[in-house]
């Protein structure tokens, strides 16, 4: 197997820290999003929709979506189980993980797609053609990374992790918006936040984290 793998983006991240939480090595193909190497002809001959991640098997099959990647791996390497064992963990580590994606990562990644000047000419991800950035997006973002730690806040007073009571796949994407949102926006975790502060000191100190 190969990754195709962008370290500054954040889905890219997502499956690099459930690999490592696997205990796998894949080897991985670097693709530069800044650089438009994702939208070159060479990269959509492996994703015709030039989006990153993608995983490519041993027979030359390949799945783009960074879920379906995880399902995959969790499926042909089922321990540690990251995404539920029962019928209702499935259900609810899904659930929660669907929430930090639209809530989190959709938030995010619309303030860096309409600030950041490298995309100005591409406001879409995957886009070959020109589709222009809209700076007024940006606030409509930003206040949604704001409701997004609210939310985050108060599920994490419910339970221990975000999808209950161990580390799972949802931790992955929230922990991966959170750095998004500190680390490229300045939106960091509120001070007021404690149950979040605790959390994400519990999973940015697991060893998968540093990918």
């Amino acid at each position: 197997m190969k990754l195709y793998d962008c370290k500054m983006a954040p889905n890219p991240r997502r499956v690099r820290i459930f690999i490592a939480e696997k205990g796998l090595q894949i080897p991985a193909v670097e693709v530069s999003i800044v650089d438009g190497e994702n939208l070159k002809p060479e990269y959509l001959k492996v994703n015709p929709r030039g989006l990153l991640p993608v995983l490519e098997l041993d027979d030359g099959t390949r799945l783009d979506e960074t879920q379906a990647i995880c399902r995959y791996l969790e499926e042909t390497h089922p321990e540690p189980n990251l995404m539920g064992r029962t019928t209702l963990e499935r259900a609810q580590i899904e659930s929660w993980q669907r929430h930090m994606e639209f809530d989190g990562m959709t938030a995010v990644s619309e303030v860096v797609r309409n600030s950041i000047p490298a995309f100005s000419s591409r406001g879409l991800p995957g886009v070959t053609q020109p589709v222009a950035a809209i700076p007024a997006l940006v606030e409509r973002g930003t206040q949604s990374v704001k409701r997004f730690y609210d939310r985050l806040e108060q599920r994490l007073k419910e339970s221990e992790y975000v999808g209950g009571n161990r580390f799972s796949i949802a931790d992955i994407t929230a922990l991966c918006v959170v750095d998004v949102a500190k680390n490229r926006i300045n939106l960091p975790i509120p001070a007021d936040n404690k149950q979040t502060q605790r959390w994400y000191e519990t999973v940015s100190a697991r060893t998968s984290a540093k990918v």
